[in-house]
């Protein structure tokens, strides 16, 4: 059985963080803790890694993983651009619960699966997670169950769907949260065009407003889809 490391222990913290270090530098897979829910992540240009991660969920490559990053910096070296209303969100809403959708920079040597050229971004609040991404890099990160599962708020859960597919679980008790991350999709933005939500979570329409205005985009509720 894969290794459970209760990081609210200072020892087994670090010993947690070093083999998930580790891990990701062999390609294995890392259950990590985030401010939403538990989270599978990934080494983001490994495209076997990205491919087990994919696997390990039930997934296909029509359902690529958003990408974690620890600061603003490396969202700017993953995207094409930043258009000024994406500062405005980043500046609100970043660390927390906003995956934002740009196009990739096309120079990028990376596989996450059928994109469409773009990548969904987002800066997690969480103290491990946050360890974790400055010392690996961008990790690609989805939500730690089997699809159709619900999202494991507790690491014990994430080690129960998963299994040994994953090599480390890093543990720091129940989700804060436990409530997914909102996405917004952005690409539109820098050319005049409108975000929209593709799936709603912690944040709300209406603090999305406070900062769009009228470049969001009116949906009916329940209507956004799912990444």
């Amino acid at each position: 059985m894969s290794p459970l490391f209760d990081c609210r222990d200072e020892s087994q913290l670090l010993a947690g963080m070093r083999q998930a270090r580790q891990a990701i530098g062999r390609g294995e897979l890392v259950v990590l803790p985030t401010d939403t829910v538990y989270g599978v992540a990934a080494d983001a240009f490994s495209p076997r890694a990205v491919a087990s991660l994919l696997a390990a969920k039930g997934r296909g490559r029509q359902s690529p993983p958003p990408v974690l990053v620890a600061g603003v910096n490396t969202l700017r070296a993953l995207v094409d651009a930043v258009p000024e209303p994406v500062e405005q969100l980043v500046e609100r809403f970043w660390p927390g619960g906003l995956t934002i959708v740009l196009p990739a920079q096309p120079s990028l040597s990376w596989d996450l699966g059928e994109t469409q050229g773009t990548v969904a971004v987002r800066m997690p609040a969480h103290r491990i997670a946050l360890e974790l991404l400055e010392e690996t890099g961008p990790l690609a990160v989805s939500s730690a169950n089997l699809t159709g599962e619900a999202a494991a708020i507790i690491a014990s859960d994430a080690r129960k769907m998963l299994g040994d597919s994953v090599a480390v679980y890093l543990d720091d008790g129940p989700s804060e949260r436990g409530v997914p991350s909102t996405i917004v999709d952005a690409t539109a933005l820098a050319r005049g065009g409108p975000a929209r939500i593709l799936r709603y979570g912690i944040v709300t329409n209406d603090e999305l407003r406070e900062i769009l205005g009228d470049r969001l985009e009116e949906d009916e509720p329940g209507s956004a889809g799912t990444r």
